[in-house]
């Protein structure tokens, strides 16, 4: 499926995913007697859930009043700046909010925090709309082995938000009846696990198989899985490392690009993305806006020859060290931007509003007082002088050498260290430095740092190798009972549901 179709079919089937009051009759548009019968008419109804993955504005019911895109605001900040990775400094009167920032960089959130309060509302409201299209799937006249077929990626996509879900809050509720209408009450991060499992153990078998852009197919199935298992130890006590080993063995079809065709405005086309999620925004997708929240206001003029490219925001960046952690040869360092920008136009300087140079720097002297040019910006994804608000590069949410680097390390942590060498050196290889010839937690821990820079991966990666709770730049260590593993669960939310357990800590 090529992204143009995609992207239209995310468009229409909104319609689907739209409902989330449970006494709203869920047939107003179209009658399921007469749909849904066709496979373009049942992946349309299914793709309806694929549109949940991007999120939702402030503006919109889903949001109100909170970001909720996994591409930037709170969800990605919220990951990103709780990590060792990435930050959003205060300069001046700007990127203060009230202190939310600074709470996630000091590991001081609180479960009022909008950002916080924006990731559990992004998982929970992709599980409710997906409960609402399986509730139709399940009500239409499709035979129950078209029903299975088509549940199977529903129940997959839900599987991947109880992911998020389990990561970042642990004990949360566990809800796929879409007609219950008592307040859910919170399962332990042990429950979660298992439900997770073993909705994705179920349906494997019933998941579309090979390569195929886009969907929740039994590659994206298997990665998840293992991204389940390389965590357990975290999530549950038990380590899981073979388990891990042998999802990672049923992905098959991929193979590794080159590092920025990943990251392309036409990324689609690489042969290494495992799961993305697809934006055009003359389709009318939104919030993928990341690079207008990262470069300085007048970035405008380093891009476009004309100086009226989108507005910049001049806001997360990366902590010091980040760049200088890069080798020389390392092509990955190059989605950090550093160092004095130049005029499209005429090759000049291009300066500040205060006139001195627009010279990105990765020290950051006073995080809570830093000055413009300070931080080196996130320059991942392809830029072109003529994007527009809403870019067009695909979200990557899964790649292949995310199965390489879990291979790595499963074999390291299962004492083969040898064995897990071929899978890192792979990813060095192509990043353009040396293969490594023996094998340790924190070469490891630096690899997984620099192929995923900026992807929404660190923090996990953090708690998993137990840095997350040590002192780094602008951060003490977490307290002793390393509470902070997993977020608080939102104040507003617990006002809404007092049959929510507030996690220990908060």
């Amino acid at each position: 499926m090529n992204k143009k179709y995609l992207s239209t079919l995310l468009i229409s089937s909104l319609l689907f995913g739209a409902c989330t009051d449970l006494g709203e009759t869920l047939y107003d548009k179209v009658s399921m007697d007469d749909y849904g019968k066709t496979p373009a008419e049942v992946q349309t109804i299914v793709s309806g859930a694929y549109a949940t993955l991007r999120g939702y504005g402030a503006d919109t019911p889903e949001g109100n009043g909170v970001n909720c895109y996994p591409t930037c605001e709170y969800v990605f900040f919220l990951e990103e700046c709780a990590s060792d990775e990435a930050c959003i400094p205060t300069r001046g009167t700007d990127w203060y909010d009230g202190g939310r920032y600074q709470q996630v960089q000091f590991h001081t959130w609180t479960p009022d925090n909008q950002m916080v309060l924006s990731a559990w509302r992004y998982s929970f409201t992709g599980v409710s709309k997906i409960n609402a299209i399986i509730y139709q799937v399940e009500a239409s006249e499709l035979s129950d082995e078209a029903k299975a077929s088509v549940t199977a990626e529903l129940r997959g996509l839900r599987a991947y938000y109880y992911w998020q879900l389990v990561d970042k809050f642990g004990n949360v509720p566990i809800t796929t009846d879409f007609t219950e209408t008592d307040l859910p009450t919170t399962s332990s991060r042990a429950a979660v696990f298992s439900f997770i499992e073993q909705e994705l153990k179920e349906i494997l078998p019933l998941l579309p198989t090979g390569v195929q852009y886009g969907r929740f197919t039994q590659n994206v199935g298997y990665t998840l899985l293992a991204r389940l298992y390389i965590n357990s130890e975290v999530y549950t006590g038990t380590p899981r490392w073979q388990d891990c080993l042998d999802a990672c063995e049923k992905v098959t079809g991929y193979s590794l690009a080159a590092y920025f065709d990943n990251f392309a405005i036409q990324n689609e086309t690489s042969p290494e993305i495992i799961f993305a999620i697809p934006y055009d925004h003359k389709q009318g997708t939104v919030g993928n806006y990341l690079a207008s929240m990262t470069y300085h206001y007048n970035q405008k003029v380093a891009f476009d020859p004309n100086g009226v490219y989108q507005w910049c925001g001049n806001g997360i960046c990366a902590q010091p060290g980040i760049y200088s952690s890069f080798e020389a040869t390392d092509v990955r360092r190059q989605s950090l931007l550093i160092g004095q920008q130049k005029s499209a136009k005429d090759g000049s300087d291009v300066l500040m509003d205060n006139g001195e140079p627009l010279n990105y720097t990765e020290t950051i002297e006073n995080y809570t007082n830093a000055l413009q040019n300070e931080g080196a910006r996130l320059d991942k994804y392809a830029w072109a002088p003529n994007d527009a608000w809403e870019r067009d590069n695909d979200w990557v949410l899964m790649r292949y050498a995310e199965i390489l680097m879990m291979q790595a390390e499963c074999n390291f942590r299962l004492g083969y260290p040898d064995a897990g060498l071929p899978y890192i050196n792979q990813v060095r290889t192509r990043s353009g430095v040396a293969a490594l010839t023996s094998l340790t937690e924190e070469a490891l821990d630096k690899e997984w740092l620099r192929e995923f820079i900026f992807e929404g991966m660190r923090r996990t990666v953090n708690i998993r190798f137990g840095t997350f709770f040590k002192a780094w730049w602008e951060k003490t260590d977490d307290p002793a009972d390393k509470h902070t593993g997993i977020f608080p669960i939102p104040k507003e939310e617990r006002d809404k549901n007092p049959g929510l357990t507030q996690n220990p800590g908060y």
